[in-house]
């Protein structure tokens, strides 16, 4: 599987990490998450559980209300436990 906006695949020989991050900036917020294969079960099902948290996550961002051009503390707390659960 190929990396898509916002999802990048890692699968380095030498390192403990295979799986898919998750990163996306928005109005000053950025937001990172790791989905590991050996977490979720293979590679199929961290990019599935990757794009699940990405769609939620532009979902809550793209219905925040903005203050003076940036997203409100709630909505940061929002979309940090959106991630969590993921």
């Amino acid at each position: 599987m190929k990396s898509i906006k916002n999802l990048t695949r890692f699968t380095y020989e030498t390192a403990a990490f295979q799986g898919w991050r998750l990163s996306l900036s928005s109005k000053g917020a950025a937001f990172n998450k790791y989905f590991s294969d050996k977490k979720y079960g293979d590679e199929k099902k961290a990019f599935a559980a990757a794009q699940a948290a990405l769609t939620g996550l532009k979902a809550t961002l793209a219905a925040a209300k903005l203050v003076n051009g940036k997203h409100t503390a709630t909505t940061l707390s929002k979309a940090e436990k959106l991630l969590e659960k993921a």
